[in-house]
């Protein structure tokens, strides 16, 4: 390449150069642009690399137009980048501006899961009764669950059909919270006042009643003394807190292995007042199981049966929310659906 030819070519790069510079309007253009007029395959770097071959006072002349040509590139690229940089951040903070004249958005009142707001309200019931709040695990042996609590091996609760066990040695998922009941007499003498609330399972065919994991809230009282009419009072005194003062509760004989007596506890319908209409059908809507603690039972924890009685219920709280919010699918409870769940927005 002759000293001629190399010059006409740093002229036309240089103008080609700030074409490319100029039309650029992204970073990322302009990094193309770089690269056409200063990469390696660029045609001023063909004349920079056949300096060599030129005489000493033409390589000297031309060099120094070819240090020219790239610094003005260099520079008109630095410029064109401080540019477009500048304008990229004044249109990120043009996208981001916030009209601080608009009135402010209010918040969605929030609310617990119905079965959370049942839950803690039972619990605050019973608290403030004196009973103190138990927990265990919801992973149990047979005899937790069962054996102590009077429910022999052949009894049909312990089949596979009706629990849910983790492995052949008899581990399984809690039936109910029962199994609290008996830690608690195990490790604690009477006077014994106690609330256990928890997630229990079963295997149940999941239909508008019933749910294959649901939630408890169980009962023990044993202390000297205790009879029915304690578990009696108890249970209208919590059923008025719960659902009004004009509540009336109902008892009527039933069987459980760990009680004797046992009963079924039902409160008068709330909106119908007894009377009986499509909610209750006969005035009643029923709640709870309850009864003495089985002599059997307390043996079975240490506790003389001779000197001290107890009584114990349990409750579904699926079960009571239905009662107390007139649901009429248990499945509601869990499925999700936010149209069902706003029913309880801002709730306490």
């Amino acid at each position: 390449m002759d000293p001629t030819e190399a010059a006409g070519i740093l002229e036309q790069e240089l103008d080609r150069g700030r074409a490319l510079i100029d039309a650029a309007r992204t970073v990322e253009e302009l990094d193309e642009a770089k690269t056409a007029v200063l990469g390696r395959k660029a045609p001023i770097a063909s004349v920079q690399s056949s300096l060599g071959s030129l005489p000493v006072e033409a390589r000297r002349d031309l060099g120094r137009r070819t240090n020219e040509a790239f610094a003005e590139l260099r520079s008109e690229l630095d410029a064109r980048r401080a540019e477009l940089e500048e304008g990229a951040e004044d249109e990120l903070l043009r996208a981001d501006a916030v009209d601080v004249t608009l009135p402010g958005r209010r918040p969605r009142p929030s609310s617990l899961h119905p079965l959370s707001l049942v839950q803690d309200r039972i619990v605050e019931i019973f608290t403030r009764m004196g009973y103190r709040v138990a927990v265990g695990p919801e992973i149990e042996d047979e005899w937790h669950n069962f054996e102590a609590l009077n429910i022999p091996p052949d009894h049909p609760a312990r089949t596979m059909k009706d629990s849910l066990y983790v492995d052949a040695d008899g581990l399984l998922l809690r039936t109910e919270t029962s199994s609290v009941q008996i830690r608690t007499m195990e490790t604690q003498e009477p006077p014994i006042s106690v609330i256990v609330p928890g997630r229990t399972y079963r295997r149940e065919a999941v239909d508008a009643t019933h749910l294959s994991v649901f939630h408890q809230v169980e009962g023990l009282v044993v202390d000297e003394g205790i009879s029915f009419a304690d578990l009696r009072g108890t249970l209208e005194a919590f059923a008025r807190e719960m659902f009004g003062e004009d509540v009336r509760v109902r008892l009527t004989p039933d069987y459980f292995p760990f009680v004797e007596p046992g009963c079924q506890a039902a409160v008068s319908c709330f909106v119908c007042g007894g009377v009986g209409c499509r909610v209750c059908g006969n005035g009643w809507l029923e709640l709870l199981g309850a009864g003495m603690v089985h002599p059997k039972v307390l043996e079975n924890c240490g506790i003389d049966s001779e000197r001290y009685t107890g009584f114990a219920f349990g409750m579904g709280i699926e079960r009571v929310a239905m009662v107390k919010y007139g649901v009429n699918d248990m499945r509601l409870f869990v499925e999700g659906d936010v149209r069902f769940l706003e029913r309880f927005e801002g709730a306490a």
